[in-house]
């Protein structure tokens, strides 16, 4: 899941974030620095770079307190199995590290992502049917 927002904040912040130790903020300042002049991004131009993040809630937030509920709201996911696509912000990923545990996360590239009309499209059956077979072609080819 490191991988994911290693956009923003660098790996090993996100290990100490993500097992709840306090770090003071200038010390995230001289690790982000310092990993930004050790490493630099690796870009392949092969790859489409991914822009967007590709958000699904896969656990209910029925017991859980206000804050996370209404985390879930800002990120605009009201059920379970919805999915919502957000540009790649550091305010985003903020949100989506408080409720980590509930959502699953993808980067996608932009010509990926779905609008709320297209995903409804593509959940909708084909219309009409297909006769594949029928009794009478057997019966005449027999």
């Amino acid at each position: 899941m490191a991988s994911i927002f290693n956009r923003y904040l660098p790996v090993n912040v996100l290990w100490q974030v993500s097992r709840c130790r306090a770090v003071p903020r200038s010390r995230w300042m001289s690790i982000a620095s310092s990993e930004t002049q050790q490493a630099p991004s690796t870009s392949t131009p092969e790859q489409p770079q991914t822009t967007h993040f590709k958000i699904t809630l896969r656990r209910s937030a029925i017991s859980l307190g206000d804050r996370i509920k209404g985390t879930l709201v800002s990120l605009g996911i009201h059920r379970r199995h919805q999915t919502v696509y957000h540009r790649h912000t550091p305010e985003v990923a903020g949100k989506i590290l408080q409720v980590k545990e509930l959502v699953e996360v993808e980067n996608v590239p932009e010509e990926l992502v779905k609008t709320k009309q297209q995903q409804r499209q593509d959940r909708k059956a084909p219309r009409g049917y297909q006769v594949i077979g029928s009794k009478r072609d057997r019966f005449m080819n027999a």
